[in-house]
Order: structure tokens, then C-alpha cells, then sequence
């Protein structure tokens, strides 16, 4: 079974150029043999993402066979924010946080930025920062919003881009609470680093699609000469373990 921790699906966007409707997910996915995928809106809600949770509602209606939904929110409104995004879990039953530093302008440890981690973390569910090399999305900024809050599970996404890799290799090794995803990260030789460092348990199968095609991201990860045993933690296990802990 395979899993893709990390996808993008919007057609509330097209201002801005984004237009990705889950079709074109879908049609990716099953070129790669990817069974299930945790989507998220390019844009924040609320504010200028003012529909992106009930469109990532409407989705999840139409396909609920293959997605599952992280809500990606907007910090600057406060606890406005807080309150959507506590909504948006146990109401409408998507299964995560997105956090993006940059369009939230919003350091990862500080302001509603904090306060909507540790709602995350009384609530058990995940949350997902981008990760990379612009400012408030290195694994050192980043690690500060996991040692605020450890009950919190905190996945970098990307492993924190294309220079950062081995830092996040390394704050991960240290914050027991930080989750390394696979997406839009080049080197296969990382993903065996990381296995090797932090255990197979902490590394997720990600693409971040339609940008990068899962395809080429699952092709990555075989690259990495894992066993089949961390292999199957990677694409599927450790997700569904992630998941599994809401529920209980």
C-alpha cells in the first residue's frame, strides 16, 4: 500500500495561477499505483483562502475512497483561526494542520501559530509546516515549534528543501516529536541518512504533487536502498499509525 502524505488540490486559486482539480491528482496517482493521498489548498483559510476547507470538504465528498484532508489555515486571524481549524477536525473530520510560515508571516513557535499547534497536539492530529530555505522554515526555526510543544507530532515537509537536509536529519535526531516527509527533497541518499539516524518510523512518503509527480518521488525512495520493512513504514505504515492516534 501506498500513501502520499502530501498533495495539493485547488481550483479556489486561479487568480494566482493554480489550478489543480483533484481529476488531475487522481490521474497521477493511479499512474503510480498511490492508493490513498493527504490533500491541502495552496491557500490559507480563512482570509484570501476563504473557501479552501469547504472546497477540501467538497472533495473529500467526491472521492472519499482516496483522500484524506489537512487544513490549511490562516494564522493571522487569531483565534478565529483556532476555532475554524478546531472545526474543521471534529466536525468535518479532516485529519490535520498545515502550517506555511511564509504566507502566514508568522514564526513557527510564536503567536496563533503556537496556539494552533497545541490545539493540534489535544487534538492528536499532525502538523505539517512547509519547510525550506526561506525565512521561518529552517530545521532550526521549525525545531523551536516542536521543543514549545513535544506532544505535538511535527512533520517537516520536504526535509526542509534542496540545502537544509542534513540539518533536519540532525534536528530530527535530537526533537523526538519531528517527522521527516520525503516530498520535493532530490536525494535518495538523504532518505537512507535519515532511516539510518532517526529509524524508519519517522520517515513519510511524500510528493507534494501535481508539482512533483508521485511517481518520480516513489522512484526516489526505492532509490534509497531500503529494506522492505522500512519500505513499508515509509509509504504507508507510519501514516496510518499518525492517523490512527486521532481516532482514540
Amino acid at each position: 500500500m501506498i500513501i502520499d502524505s502530501h498533495v495539493h488540490v485547488d481550483e479556489t486559486s486561479k487568480a494566482l495561477g493554480w489550478m489543480d482539480p483533484p481529476e488531475t491528482m487522481l490521474t497521477l496517482m493511479d499512474e503510480a499505483g498511490v492508493d490513498k493521498a493527504i490533500i491541502m489548498t495552496y491557500m490559507d483559510s480563512p482570509g484570501v483562502g476563504l473557501r479552501s476547507i469547504e472546497y477540501t470538504l467538497d472533495v473529500l465528498r467526491k472521492y472519499p475512497d482516496r483522500f484524506w484532508g489537512y487544513a490549511r489555515m490562516a494564522t493571522w486571524w487569531g483565534d478565529r483561526a483556532v476555532d475554524m481549524f478546531e472545526q474543521a477536525i471534529l466536525e468535518y473530520g479532516l485529519v490535520g494542520l498545515k502550517l506555511h510560515p511564509v504566507t502566514t508571516i508568522d514564526h513557527p513557535a510564536s503567536g496563533t501559530s503556537a496556539k494552533m499547534i497545541k490545539k493540534a497536539a489535544d487534538l492528536k492530529v499532525p502538523v505539517l509546516f512547509h519547510s525550506g530555505d526561506e525565512p521561518m522554515c529552517t530545521p532550526y526555526e521549525l525545531e523551536t515549534a516542536a521543543l514549545a510543544c513535544p506532544e505535538a507530532t511535527i512533520i517537516f515537509g520536504h526535509m526542509v528543501g534542496y540545502f537544509h537536509a542534513a540539518d533536519a536529519i540532525e534536528v530530527a535526531a535530537r526533537t523526538p516529536n519531528v517527522v521527516l516527509d520525503t516530498s520535493c527533497m532530490p536525494q535518495p541518499a538523504w532518505i537512507r541518512a535519515a532511516v539510518e539516524r532517526i529509524g524508519p518510523e519517522r520517515v513519510l512518503y511524500a510528493s507534494d504533487g501535481p508539482g512533483c509527480p508521485p511517481g518520480l518521488e516513489i522512484h526516489k525512495v526505492k532509490r534509497a536502498g531500503l529494506t522492505p520493512a522500512e519500505e513499508e513504514l515509509v509509504f504507508s505504515g507510519n501514516i496510518l499509525r499518525i492517523l490512527e492516534a486521532a481516532k482514540r
